[in-house]
């Protein structure tokens, strides 16, 4: 009678078999815990540097708040008073000779749908010192004014366009049946290249 006794005190393991079926597993597997190690580290400390500029403009922005909060209680001084109330003046002229006729009716044009006209077009500065245009337009539909809000909200030239008031006109045959009241922040070519940068 034959026995098979194993004194080793472990098991045999086919260690390069494990290598062999295992070992390119666990090399990916490395790589890809580095390489995620490494896009931790990269946006944590991007992360910071946002952090800090956000920080650092949020101090620049209060500091600029505190500095006109100091500019406005100088101006509303009773001794100030007609010094404030000559250099608003003196600023409403200048915004409103900058406006130019020509070039608010040829950027309407552009954005004007066929069968809708202007009735009357007013300019004014609004409480943000932003020059808002008023326009009375009629025409045979509705669909008309909504295609002429959507034309002005895609051009650079009109902002915040809205219909303000909806009326419908009992008119002479060949007439306009609908009429609109339209408001719009208008920015002229000027402040428009100023934005870019001076760029046309």
């Amino acid at each position: 009678m034959r026995l098979e006794i194993n004194l080793a005190t472990q098991a045999y393991e086919d260690a390069r078999r494990f290598w062999l079926r295992w070992g390119g597993t666990v090399g990916v597997a490395g790589i890809l815990t580095i390489v995620l190690l490494y896009l931790a580290v990269t946006g944590w400390l991007t992360a910071r540097r946002d952090r800090d500029m956000i920080r650092q403009t949020q101090a620049q922005i209060a500091a600029r708040d505190t500095e006109k909060s100091a500019a406005e209680a100088l101006l509303n001084r009773p001794e100030n008073a007609s010094t404030r109330d000559r250099s608003q003046f003196l600023n409403d002229l200048f915004q409103r000779k900058a406006f130019s006729w020509t070039q608010v009716f040829e950027d309407l044009e552009r954005v004007m749908p066929p069968r809708l006209h202007v009735v009357s077009i007013h300019p004014e500065m609004d409480a943000d010192n932003q020059l808002e245009i008023k326009l009375a337009v009629a025409g045979e539909s509705r669909e008309r004014a909504i295609e002429l809000v959507r034309k002005m909200e895609a051009s650079q030239h009109f902002q915040q366009t809205r219909i303000d008031e909806e009326s419908l006109q009992i008119s002479q045959p060949g007439g306009d049946p609908v009429k609109f009241s339209i408001s719009a922040i208008y920015v002229p070519e000027a402040e428009i290249k100023a934005a870019r940068g001076g760029t046309p």
